[in-house]
């Protein structure tokens, strides 16, 4: 540690204290931080876990304002260290010290004016305008090796360890504010406050981007949810729409995390979804297309201007179309010419050009060509380079203009996908939440009544939605065969037919459905056989009879909320299926008045919504206004844990898309 300060160049004294060495380094060396002569900014604490607190208290009473501690043996050990991270947490706040750690590697800043290494990496990195945090110490000495190795150069950099004070949202506020800093990257294993964090990070998102990798993606615990939309809505989910929200740009590796930050250092956002290729071979440029393709991007059509200019310089066996093939014998000159007229087509938001060096060709002038023609360029502009003949040097004219250079076209897929999504976060702007009119001193007086509730029963659960304006299918709720034959009649004919029964959650399960029931004796004789196969497993069971819903498509409508990222809302592709197909997209809480139509288009069957093999399109602004009046819901009544409106059915506008099953469970 004493080492890396010194060789980082920090400007000020550097005081070792070791209650056991005279000398560190060749520095005099001090017992106690309070025999210091001088003022002490910073306290870098590398001694045995029991005499951290010692140190901290003595730190705070020379008046040290900062600790780095490296030392492990807290809060990931369990009790004592639990303990231990508690008593250092009241020192700091009582001598009003921030600390960064416990169990971390330190911090680095490379700013010549403030230059101080005071982590025990094995890589200086190089000075830079991008700023890292970890919350691993282990994988921090790694991202700064492969940071340096990729050519990223860092302005800061720190390792936050258990966060018993600074956090992830700390420093990105203050890397917001510096104007030395282009690019937040961080490396997350948990969002220690999500509100705090999702505020945060969608202000400085707007300033400047920020790329996370998040681990820890699966999540056992959603298998035991008692709801779909809790069995969906898990830790995972619940962390990648968080990022999303804010801006944060979530990779799945460092590889990703790299280039993605060199792009957005260095190359405009495209603004748009229309890609173009310019290749000297035709597998890689078929590869490109499937994976721009794939990644939700377009291929750009060429306009006919664009591609007779392309004809008069490009040989007969090229391509014209993109992507646009300029075949092996292409030679600096040949992509000159091509890149002049495909790069300004107006009809292109951003441009991938492949080389694949044949002996013959240089591919360092291939190189400087595509430097050349594509300089001050208002749309990115990634490369691919598979060269031999001086292919190293091609590399690095590309990477000194600004231009990321990938080995394979998949990777600058994925990194243009991302580059378009930041574009369309900043260009969206949030919308006011209407407000709905509720009866909410009628779902009160039911709540109250069922304080001691988990699960309401599903009538009770239908009587508070009602109240709030979700439309039901008219329904009765009796105790035998033959009442349901009554109640049948007078919701009018075809029915539906359900047992219902406090620890019946999901009847698919116990056959406890039936539809299509016509007649009075189909009603008798389905009742007969639900009361016969149930009772004797549930024996509260009721029958609840209930109009036919004549609509098109289910879709599934909820909230459940997580203990540490509040409210989570869902809206899917509903009905018994939903767990398969998992066509669901979450959002975190609060929603404003654009979130609920934009999770219904993000479904990956957002297609069957709309027109589909003669049935109309249905009326999804339905479904919106149901979601929305579940956050009111929520919002008023913070003892409701989780609600699911499952199916709620579609029916073309006007025609009435109602609810035909909810559950609603409170607790506190």
């Amino acid at each position: 540690m004493v080492a890396n300060l010194i060789a980082g160049g920090f400007q000020g004294p550097v005081y070792p204290v070791n209650a056991r060495a005279e000398v560190v380094l060749s520095i005099p060396a001090f017992a106690s931080v309070l025999q210091i002569p001088g003022p002490v900014d910073l306290a870098v604490v590398v001694v045995p876990p029991d005499a951290v607190l010692q140190v901290a208290q003595q730190c705070g009473r020379k008046g040290v304002k900062g600790l780095v501690v490296i030392t492990a043996g807290f809060r990931e050990i369990g009790g004592v260290g639990i303990e231990r991270e508690e008593k250092l947490r009241a020192i700091a706040d009582r001598y009003g010290m921030r600390v960064i750690g416990p169990n971390c590697m330190g911090i680095v800043n490379t700013d010549p004016r403030f230059a101080c290494n005071a982590s025990f990496s094995a890589t200086p990195p190089p000075i830079g305008s991008v700023a890292m945090v970890s919350q691993s110490g282990a994988l921090g000495e790694a991202i700064l090796a492969d940071a340096a190795q990729a050519g990223i150069g860092v302005a800061m950099f720190a390792s936050v360890g258990n966060r018993v004070d600074v956090t992830a949202a700390d420093l990105v506020a203050y890397w917001g504010d510096d104007d030395q800093v282009k690019v937040i990257l961080l490396y997350l294993e948990s969002v220690g406050e999500p509100q705090e964090f999702l505020q945060v990070a969608r202000a400085v998102a707007r300033k400047k981007p920020i790329i996370a990798v998040k681990s820890g993606r699966s999540d056992a615990g959603a298998q035991a949810a008692s709801s779909h939309t809790g069995s969906i809505a898990g830790a995972d989910v619940a962390a990648d729409t968080l990022l999303q929200q804010c801006g944060v740009l979530r990779v799945d590796n460092f590889r990703d995390m790299f280039t993605l930050a060199q792009a957005l250092l260095h190359q405009p956002p495209p603004q748009g979804r229309r890609m173009a290729v310019v290749t000297n071979a035709g597998g890689p440029g078929i590869l490109a297309t499937d994976a721009l393709v794939s990644v939700g991007l377009e291929m750009a059509s060429i306009t006919e201007a664009s591609a007779k200019a392309l004809r008069k310089v490009l040989p007969p066996e090229a391509s014209v179309h993109n992507p646009i093939d300029l075949i092996a014998s292409a030679d600096a000159g040949r992509y000159r010419a091509a890149l002049r007229v495909v790069a300004r087509d107006p009809g292109i938001d951003g441009l991938v050009v492949l080389f694949v060096s044949p002996i013959m060709i240089d591919a360092a002038a291939v190189a400087q060509a595509i430097v050349d023609e594509t300089r001050r360029l208002a749309k990115p502009v990634l490369a691919c380079v598979m060269g031999r003949q001086r292919g190293d040097e091609a590399l690095a004219i590309l990477q000194r203009a600004g231009i990321p250079v990938f080995r394979y076209p998949e990777d600058a897929a994925t990194t243009l996908r991302l580059m378009a999504r930041r574009f369309r976060w900043l260009q969206r702007r949030p919308a006011k939440t209407p407000k709905l009119r509720v009866d909410r001193a009628a779902a009160a007086r039911v709540l109250r009544a069922h304080r001691a509730s988990a699960w309401l029963p599903a009538s009770a659960a239908e009587a508070v939605l009602q109240a709030y304006g979700v439309p039901f299918a008219v329904s009765r709720r009796v105790r035998d065969a033959g009442d349901a034959v009554v109640a049948a009649h007078k919701v009018g004919f075809p029915v539906v037919l359900k047992a219902e029964a406090a620890d019946l959650l999901h009847k698919s399960e116990h056959r406890a459905v039936r539809t299509g029931l016509r007649t009075g004796d189909e009603v008798l004789a389905a009742a007969q056989d639900l009361l016969a196969r149930l009772r004797p497993h549930f024996p509260d069971v009721a029958l609840q009879v209930q109009r036919h819903a004549e609509g098109h498509r289910e879709v599934l409508l909820g909230m459940t909320r997580d203990a540490r990222y509040g409210p989570l809302y869902a809206a899917g592709l509903g009905g018994v299926q939903v767990e398969l197909l998992r066509d669901v997209v979450v959002r975190i809480g609060p929603l404003d008045g654009r979130d609920p139509g934009e999770m219904f288009a993000a479904l990956k069957g957002a297609a069957l919504l709309g027109e589909f093999r003669g049935s109309p399109a249905v009326d999804v602004d339905a479904a919106i206004e149901v979601l929305l009046r579940l956050q009111q819901l929520v919002g008023d009544f913070p003892q409701v844990q989780e609600v699911e409106v499952n199916p709620f059915i579609l029916a073309a506008t006007g025609r009435g898309s109602v609810a035909v099953d909810a559950r609603l469970r409170i607790g506190t």
